[in-house]
């Protein structure tokens, strides 16, 4: 397996996840933040949503100006899953449309004139794309707790769910 189908296949493992995390974003908690200094709800899931093809544009463009880190809000949750799907359908694109030499080249981050960062596209696809996700889902997870709302099994059972215990059958009429 290539470097690039890897990626792929991890992309695609990890919206599933992602999908049914977005999937209890609660309507009317949207505006919650836990500080001050925090995203609200609405902000952190959209974010999640938008990361792997944000991400994965982001890899092709270098220089890459550091943009203004404003975290737009969902006007409703019904906005994340769709929002994902678009976002890991542009990341899938992006990918599929490199070679593995694409990751071996440099991608810079600068900031007008003064460089800040200059790493393989490779690293940055991992470190960024899928790392930065990971975490920001996991931060995600945390605000479904404090909002009361059950949390899914993300790599192993949560306390409201755990896919390795069979299901009771339902009782047959």
């Amino acid at each position: 397996m290539s470097k690039i189908q890897g990626l792929l296949q991890e992309l695609e493992q990890e919206a599933r996840t992602t999908r049914r995390v977005l999937e209890r974003v609660p309507e009317d908690r949207l505006t919650w933040k836990p500080h001050e200094k925090s995203m609200t709800l609405g902000q952190l899931a959209l974010h999640v949503a938008n990361i792997p093809g944000g991400l994965a544009s982001a890899a092709i463009r270098s220089p890459f100006q550091v943009p203004g880190f404003n975290q737009p809000s969902p006007a409703s949750s019904a906005e994340l899953v769709p929002a994902l799907e678009q976002s890991v359908a542009k990341a899938r694109e992006i990918l599929s449309a490199m070679d593995e030499s694409a990751l071996g080249n440099t991608w810079r981050v600068v900031d007008g004139d003064k460089e800040l960062m200059a790493i393989p596209v490779g690293a940055m696809l991992r470190s960024l794309m899928l790392n930065h996700w990971y975490h920001h889902r996991g931060q995600l997870s945390v605000y479904l707790r404090e909002v009361g709302v059950p949390v899914p099994s993300i790599y192993g059972p949560s306390a409201d769910e755990n896919p390795f215990v069979a299901q009771p059958a339902a009782a047959s009429v």
